[in-house]
């Protein structure tokens, strides 16, 4: 997983960087991207991707601190961004009021895509995991942030899963040239059945996210396949 998710990711940024001379990327938390990260920093990889040229940004965010370790900014920092010649980077602060961290990275992202009212940023990829529940990013079912159409970011509470998040709306998503998903071990195997239904009517966050003009690019390992 870890090996093709870096192929399309090193692609998708050399692509971006000879288009325009930057490449953005979206990353989110969880244990499913740590081997995708550790092999990015590995020595076979770590000049692949033009680090000097590449902004960072993240999907969602734990209202925690940055050095909680339920922190998505700081799993990225241990596992990746500390190991490589990234210097732009912009965390989601988790550790600020909710709704005030949404608006301060709405703003954030208006300013660094020079967006005009109504607009949303085109991040050349992002990268997105699945929950049990169908969730992705920090977009849980039935709330109503998924029916959001204008905001960037928003600041969400579920019940389940504690603490409040902030988190990219389904427009952004959407909006992305790649949207890549990782999603591994027996327990994704039964939301999967539903989740890569893409002909069906979308009942699952995971199946709301479909770029619109980009790439959708779903790896998973066996134990998710065959459960």
């Amino acid at each position: 997983m870890a090996l093709e998710a870096a192929r399309i990711l090193v692609r998708t940024a050399q692509e971006a960087i000879a288009r325009k001379g930057v490449f953005t990327l979206a990353l989110s938390g969880g244990k499913t991207p740590v081997p995708l990260f550790r092999l990015l920093t590995s020595a076979a990889w770590t000049q692949a991707i033009g680090w000097d040229k590449t902004e960072v940004y993240w999907v969602d965010e734990r209202c925690v601190k940055p050095e909680n370790q339920d922190s998505n900014y700081g799993l990225a920092r241990r596992e990746l961004l500390a190991k490589v010649e990234a210097t732009r980077y912009y965390r989601m602060k988790g550790e600020e009021a909710p709704e005030k961290a949404a608006r301060e990275y709405e703003d954030l992202l208006r300013d660094h895509f020079s967006l005009a009212c109504g607009e949303f940023p085109r991040f050349d990829c992002v990268l997105l995991g699945v929950g049990t529940d169908g969730h992705t990013a920090s977009l849980f079912p039935d709330d109503p942030a998924l029916r959001e159409g204008k905001r960037l970011v928003m600041d969400v509470f579920s019940r389940r899963q504690p603490p409040p998040r902030l988190t990219l709306t389904l427009p952004v998503l959407n909006n992305a040239r790649c949207c890549i998903f990782l999603a591994s071990g027996r327990l994704k195997h039964h939301i999967l059945s539903t989740a890569l239904n893409l002909m069906a009517a979308p009942l699952l966050p995971a199946q709301m996210v479909r770029p619109r003009d980009g790439d959708l690019c779903w790896i998973i390992d066996d134990n998710a396949y065959q459960g």
